[in-house]
């Protein structure tokens, strides 16, 4: 039998990876498993030398990687497109979230809010500014460590309002998701795999690459809260 193949993935594609790597040992005897941390601390590692024979991260920690040549050239494939939603304590009254003004209102209303290290908490920032609203709750915007949901903190009550990959607040307990955010201020990150060159076997990572991005696994990322990528759209996005 093959030797188990080892992957390094970011937090937010841990449940599907999961899922995937039971289906892949049982269904087609591809013994693989994935570590998942902090999207920076996976990249730092690949960074650092570290051997693995798959990748999935945000694709432009990917991007960026390639063209430092730490991946194998023509690798890249983007999987799955997640949503940035909204989220707050269990039981905590639910604020309205159909409008931009709804936003801007459970924003300005929180005392907290929580927010990861990875690509939404960059994109979130970046929301933020747009709307012009970064100076007002600079104080009040609270990033979690690399790895830790930021709905850990709703659930500890910590903050009382927390935006994160949908794959990472909907199974959290003690957390209400809200939903996506509404109109233009819609939040989306592409996450995309491929083959370190550190890989020992490129054709065994190459042939689970393509598993990987089987319709079984499109499913499978529906039910994490996630959708397929459109490889014929620009970067994969949907």
């Amino acid at each position: 039998m093959h030797r188990e193949l080892v992957g390094l993935s970011s937090m937010a594609t841990r449940p599907i990876l999961a899922d995937l790597c039971d289906h892949l040992r049982t269904v087609h005897h591809v013994p693989v498993r994935f570590e998942s941390a902090g999207g920076v601390e996976v990249a730092r590692r690949i960074r650092g030398g570290a051997a693995a024979d798959l990748l999935v991260l945000a694709d432009g920690a990917m991007t960026a990687l390639a063209r430092e040549g730490l991946l194998r050239a023509g690798t890249l494939r983007p999987l799955w497109v997640s949503q940035v939603v909204a989220a707050v304590p269990a039981g905590a009254p639910a604020p309205a979230l159909a409008t931009v003004a709804d936003l801007r209102a459970a924003l300005t209303s929180a005392a907290r809010i929580a927010c990861s290290t990875g690509p939404s908490g960059t994109a979130l920032t970046g929301l933020l500014d747009r709307l012009g609203l970064a100076g007002a709750l600079a104080g009040r915007l609270v990033q979690v460590p690399p790895g830790v949901p930021a709905g850990s903190l709703l659930s500890s009550g910590r903050a009382d309002l927390a935006f994160q990959q949908h794959s990472e607040l909907m199974d959290l307990p003690g957390v209400t998701v809200l939903g996506p955010l509404p109109g233009d201020t819609a939040l989306t990150s592409l996450f995309t795999a491929g083959v370190p060159a550190t890989a020992a076997d490129p054709a065994r990572s190459l042939a689970a690459l393509d598993l990987l991005a089987s319709d079984r696994a499109a499913d499978l990322a529906r039910a994490r809260g996630m959708v397929p990528a459109d490889p014929a759209r620009p970067g994969g996005r949907v």
